[in-house]
């Protein structure tokens, strides 16, 4: 199954390892330094640049990883994960 993240990002269901809620997570000095080391290693991905992000969600492929920031909030995505 697939689940899009907004815009024309869609991502399998089986490579996420997480899903987050940026307003609660990023309180975290830990969490800000994980979606940081991930940006400066070109791991990361914003989603859509028009709306403020709401959640990010961490994959891993072929034992990449990839955070992708989604204009989404946690709900919506675990809602599209539930659908199929």
């Amino acid at each position: 199954m697939y689940i899009n993240l907004g815009q024309d990002t869609v991502i399998s269901d089986s490579e996420i390892l997480g899903i987050f809620d940026l307003d609660n997570t990023t309180v975290s000095k830990a969490t800000r330094e994980y979606i940081n080391s991930a940006s400066r290693k070109g791991e990361c991905a914003t989603v859509s640049m028009a709306e403020l992000p709401k959640s990010f969600v961490v994959t891993v492929k072929n034992g990449k990883r990839e955070v992708y920031i989604s204009p989404f909030n946690t709900s919506t995505v675990f809602k599209r994960l539930k659908q199929r």
